[in-house]
């Protein structure tokens, strides 16, 4: 049976800000070919979708090895053919740049893609475990199972690696799929709704466009696992509407991501890292360096250096520039030009509101209490905390909410490892910022307020699978299972013990 690309139906507005979205813009809905009656299935609009995809995933469909690597091939094509949609629609939503749309949005996707292809049928391999004496002659293994039907909210800042990267991995482990990108990313969710889901079988996967009232009521339905991307005070929301079915989740929520420069590193090399990663995509990453902390000797030689690189980087007008993105929506310009009256701005500061340009700004004399330092910034402001030293810039971010990364730049290796031993967050980078999102070796995701699990490469594959703890004996060979039946006696417990027990390696115990 063929699902509808599209489901938009009303409902009561309760969830803000869903997938860090604002309110639900009119959407023409798409063909509405096969689409659900609303009315049906307990009253919820989505109801009918999700019991579609339960009947297709208890069918066995998405479980073969061969069904999932078509699915992950034909996501490849859609990256490839929409290549050109794919650029202009993020042109279009935030004014990305075609070279960091097509590294973060394509490159990384294909990253993700290529790596699940490559070991995929290794991964899905049981994987045997040790067995005991009484087990011996038995099989014991870890099943990878998938969850079932499973629910991925992406968000604007990076609306298609953010949703499609974890859809790799969803279809990888042989779930079936509701993917929901952000209202906030208009042109985005257009294009997914419209070409995705001419791609993938529409009997597992389905997408759907919703604002603050229908993705209320979408995550009403009983989903097997949910994996959201967005802001934390909207991953508490759906964490608490994911209790209600106790549906696991996954949560990548950013976070106020600090950087350390310490007074001994390559000042130039800093400068060009530190403004790359902040003002990559207009600011609006979420792993991006939100603050420097540094002492006030550094601070004096990092200033100039920044704003000689943001010219070499944007030119004298970053304005102009074809490499300097625009903020989402209004909402979002306008909270951005508040967070501009704390400090003193040392470098930019240049607003538009019609054109929802920021110019790549540096503030000094920033407080702690300060609103900026309040919130996960998400544009082109980088704040400067002054420190005396790596000690209490250390003390500063274990004070605050634990972070998605952690950036420090020393030349003195001791420096970066200190800052690694006592400091704690979802992933770190000594000397540069944003890399270590590149590697789909590295598990990536949040700890605390800043998420809940992790993700890309195989990290990803077993977030989507249930590790199922089998283990197959003998029908045979009754007579030595007789010692753990009644009648019970001290005698029997000895050898059950020997049998089943574990010994501590360091243990000089007899049996």
């Amino acid at each position: 049976m063929e699902t509808s690309s599209v489901f938009p139906e009303p409902g009561p507005q309760q969830l803000p800000d869903v997938g860090t979205g604002n309110a639900p813009e009119d959407d023409d809905g798409g063909d509405g070919k096969g689409s659900v009656d609303g009315n049906g299935m307990s009253g919820n609009p989505y109801a009918g979708l999700v019991a579609l995809l339960r009947a297709a995933w208890l069918s066995g469909k998405t479980r073969p090895m061969e069904y999932r690597v078509a699915q992950l091939e034909a996501l490849g094509r859609f990256l490839e053919e929409k290549k050109q949609e794919i650029l202009e629609a993020t042109a279009l939503d935030v004014g990305k740049p075609p070279f960091e749309a097509e590294l973060t949005e394509i490159l990384l996707c294909k990253n993700e893609l290529h790596a699940t292809l490559n070991n995929l049928s290794q991964w899905m391999k049981d994987e045997p475990v040790e067995r005991n004496l009484a087990t011996r002659l038995d099989s014991a293994f870890i099943r990878k199972d998938p969850y079932g039907v499973v629910l991925i909210m992406g968000p604007w800042c990076c609306p298609i690696n953010l949703l499609l990267g974890p859809l790799v991995g969803a279809i990888a482990a042989g779930n079936c799929v509701v993917i929901k990108p952000s209202e906030k990313a208009k042109n985005v969710e257009k294009l997914m709704a419209e070409a995705l889901p001419s791609y993938l079988d529409r009997d597992c996967f389905a997408v759907v466009t919703a604002g603050v009232q229908e993705t209320t009521r979408l995550l009403e339905n009983k989903f097997d696992y949910i994996f959201f991307t967005g802001s934390p005070s909207v991953g508490r929301m759906v964490m608490a509407a994911a209790a209600q079915h106790l549906t696991p989740v996954l949560l990548e929520l950013g976070g106020k991501n600090p950087c350390y420069v310490s007074d001994t590193c390559d000042l130039r090399s800093v400068a060009r890292r530190v403004a790359w990663g902040r003002f990559f995509n207009a600011g609006q990453t979420c792993v991006a360096p939100d603050y420097v902390l540094c002492t006030l000797e550094m601070r004096e030689k990092l200033l100039p250096a920044l704003q000689k690189v943001i010219a070499e980087f944007y030119g004298s007008s970053p304005r102009e520039s074809p490499d300097f993105g625009r903020i989402v929506d209004e909402k979002e310009f306008q909270r951005l030009r508040m967070l501009l009256r704390s400090g003193r701005v040392a470098i930019g500061g240049q607003t538009d509101e019609e054109d929802r340009y920021i110019a790549p700004t540096v503030l000094v004399d920033v407080q702690p209490s300060d609103p900026i330092m309040q919130e996960i910034i998400l544009g082109p402001i980088l704040p400067i905390v002054v420190v005396a030293s790596v000690d209490e810039a250390i003390d500063f971010i274990n004070n605050r909410e634990r972070p998605l990364a952690v950036y420090v730049f020393s030349s003195d290796d001791k420096v970066v490892a200190q800052v690694l031993e006592r400091t704690s967050s979802g992933g770190f980078c000594g000397n540069d910022t944003l890399m270590h999102m590149i590697l789909t070796s590295l598990p990536f995701g949040g700890i605390g307020c800043s998420g809940l699990g992790k993700y890309h490469g195989k990290f990803t594959f077993d977030t989507f699978s249930h590790q199922r703890g089998c283990l197959h004996r003998n029908m045979g060979l009754e007579a030595l299972n007789a010692l753990r039946y009644p009648p019970y006696s001290q005698h029997r417990m000895g050898i059950v013990c020997a049998a089943s027990g574990v010994k501590h390696k360091g243990s000089c115990a007899l049996l």
